[in-house]
């Protein structure tokens, strides 16, 4: 009896070893399968600016990690909504800060140890939210979060699939030192409904998609392929589609679904031969947690 939709095509083109340092950026499915990735023992940066959730933003916080452009007074913003807190439109409102001072000496800490770790890691795990992105009127850039302000300083946005495509070629291009694996994050934004949800996800796919095909494989390197696609979101959503998996909101997975998940990327990305190191490792964690499995 087949209770499930398996998602059974998965062949890694690009993994992830212990012997890697790897960045996280993107959604908050980013941070959840980031943070298990760091209780189990790997070299783990999760996105150094926050949560960022559209292509545009997370490109931004790549040319930021290779530049190395120190936060200053300017980039500071206070938070609407009656929050006096400072923020900037780079960032996640996780980082807001008291005064303008704390936020910059804060922010300017995380990037300098993210651009320090981005240099040298090899591998770049990029996960997308959505194709919906907001332009700051005034400043006409693509923010990273709109930080509760007045919704009338900003347009809204959609980032067709060309574009996506065109965005992920460039921070490939950018870092040509380092491989990817792409995916799209399974939390639903039912902001614009359920058909709108749809719409944004297809979006991403097909600029995953178009981005993978113009992606070339060096055959001297047996082969090296610099890109490659994990589907979190068709696992989630064929696999794991009752309700059960869900939180209360019915948009975000349970913590149950994340380590599914996780679990499912490690047998996709970790080689045979490291998956007794893992297992020692996820024994250890939950020992030093007390957890028992």
């Amino acid at each position: 009896m087949k209770l499930q939709t398996p998602v059974t095509d998965l062949t890694c083109k690009v993994g992830i070893s212990y012997k890697d340092k790897i960045m996280m950026l993107g959604s908050c499915f980013s941070d959840n399968i980031g943070s298990r990735l760091k209780n189990y023992g790997f070299d783990v940066c999760v996105n150094p600016f926050g949560t960022l959730y559209n292509p545009a933003s997370i490109l931004s916080a790549v040319s930021r990690l290779l530049g190395g452009k120190c936060f200053c007074e300017e980039d500071c913003v206070e938070i609407g909504a009656g929050d006096s807190r400072t923020c900037s439109f780079f960032h996640h409102t996780s980082f807001a800060r008291k005064t303008g001072s704390e936020f910059i000496e804060n922010a300017n800490a995380s990037m300098a140890a993210a651009a320090e770790f981005f240099h040298k890691c090899n591998k770049v795990i990029i996960t997308l939210g959505t194709s919906w992105c907001y332009r700051h009127i005034g400043k006409d850039m693509i923010v990273s979060n709109c930080l509760k302000r007045n919704p009338k300083e900003f347009i809204r946005e959609f980032l067709p699939a060309s574009r996506t495509a065109a965005i992920l070629r460039e921070i490939m291009e950018l870092c040509p030192d380092k491989q990817f694996i792409f995916t799209v994050s399974p939390i639903r934004h039912f902001k614009d409904g359920a058909h709108g949800n749809q719409i944004s996800k297809a979006s991403l796919l097909l600029g995953i998609e178009e981005a993978l095909a113009a992606t070339p494989v060096d055959l001297s390197m047996n082969p090296h392929y610099t890109a490659d696609y994990f589907p979190a979101y068709e696992i989630v959503m064929d696999e794991l589609r009752d309700y059960r998996f869900y939180a209360e909101d019915m948009c975000h997975p349970t913590q149950q679904t994340a380590d599914y998940i996780c679990e499912r990327f490690l047998d996709w990305a970790l080689p045979a031969d490291e998956q007794d190191t893992l297992k020692e490792n996820i024994r250890a964690f939950r020992h030093g947690c007390h957890i028992v499995k």
